[in-house]
């Protein structure tokens, strides 16, 4: 068998049919322009994802026989009263630990250079003082670099003040009408569609639901890890327990990845306040112990509609998607890869099912007909 025969037994295959080679653009132009015109569409795609996460408590309440447009006010205006309850009481709060950090990241810096010194002393035949200068070197380096960053964001900030104005004007705006018209909306994207679409309606159907029980499961968990987190580190008297309690509730969007990455903070900061002692001790069980609730009791069930995905698939997932869209692409990483799975299991088989359909409805045509 030639390669020219194998090429086009796969296009005879996949690209046949119209309705594939339709599907097949809409999905290359919807890629090709998110990623060339994201950024521009940034507040059109968070306005879009805070409309998901709100259309649920509108279902429910329609579901309850309460009229659309006064359901849908009703979710907005507890909307925004939880973002302008975030912007007084949390932020505030948030910021002022991350101020504290950096003004003491200089005393932890020299109490993690006592700690390796005293460690050489305690075990010299394992840490040699050449390792230990060259630990100092490159965490002082390391050091040095986060203040630059720190630095060029807070200059960088100064000028994305405009942008950030755009975002408090045009996000809340974007998602009233999205509620608000939410069919109008849909109608209108489906009117531009060609008549024949029965396999881009089952990739539609079968994703749908699974993405809008991503979105507000995924805001459920972030909520519920990043309080309790923060509550576990409080009672323990932990500094920055609300900064701490932020990080690892975000680190639940990065599968597998994040929930180590955030080790790493809690980690350092309970070393450094607590010593390695019982305290340490007790702060990493809690922290390890809310990890494993999160990945076992709280994931299945709030994602208990999602198609299930190897973790290998996740993580590759999560490094191409991020690669190429930043922090939606991790956002998103999983019900992409869930797309990629719907269309490669539907492509082909659509396209057949498609076909015995039109010969079934052809044989019955010519049958009535005779």
């Amino acid at each position: 068998m030639t390669l020219r025969s194998l090429l086009r037994g796969w296009v005879d295959h996949y690209l046949s049919d119209e309705e594939a080679v339709i599907l097949l653009v809409v999905l290359v132009v919807g890629f090709a322009v998110v990623i060339w015109l994201g950024q521009m569409l940034a507040p059109f795609l968070t306005a879009l994802v805070i409309a998901f996460l709100l259309q649920g408590g509108v279902n429910a309440l329609t579901r309850r026989r309460v009229p659309h447009f006064l359901a849908v006010m009703l979710v907005y205006l507890a909307f925004i009263g939880v973002v302008l309850a975030m912007a007084l009481v949390l932020l505030p709060l948030i910021w002022t630990q991350l101020v504290n950090l950096v003004q003491e990241t200089p005393r932890m810096f020299a109490s993690g250079q006592q700690l390796l010194v005293d460690l050489q002393a305690r075990y010299p035949d394992l840490v040699t003082p050449a390792q230990i200068q060259g630990w100092v070197g490159m965490a002082g380096s390391e050091v040095t670099q986060l203040g630059q960053r720190a630095l060029s964001l807070s200059l960088a900030s100064l000028g994305n003040i405009v942008g950030l104005i755009v975002y408090l004007v045009l996000v809340p705006i974007l998602v009233f009408f999205m509620l608000k018209d939410r069919d109008r909306l849909v109608g209108f994207i489906v009117s531009l569609l060609p008549r024949r679409r029965g396999l881009m309606t089952r990739v539609w159907q079968e994703m749908d639901a699974q993405i809008a029980n991503y979105v507000r499961g995924k805001a459920t968990e972030i909520v519920i890890v990043g309080s309790v987190a923060f509550f576990t580190f409080a009672f323990f008297g932990l500094p920055y327990s609300a900064l701490l309690g932020v990080l690892v509730g975000l680190s639940v969007l990065v599968p597998y990845i994040g929930a180590a990455v955030a080790t790493v903070p809690v980690a350092a900061v309970a070393g450094f306040h607590f010593g390695l002692g019982d305290q340490f001790l007790y702060v990493l069980i809690a922290y390890g112990v809310i990890q494993a609730l999160d990945g076992n009791v709280l994931v299945p069930v709030l994602f208990s509609e999602a198609v299930n995905l190897h973790p290998v698939s996740i993580i590759l997932a999560v490094l191409f998607f991020g690669g190429v869209w930043g922090f939606w692409g991790i956002f998103f990483a999983i019900p992409l890869a869930t797309l990629l799975k719907a269309l490669v299991y539907a492509w082909p088989r659509g396209i057949q099912q498609h076909r015995q359909e039109e010969a079934a409805h052809q044989a019955s045509g010519g049958v009535d007909e005779a």
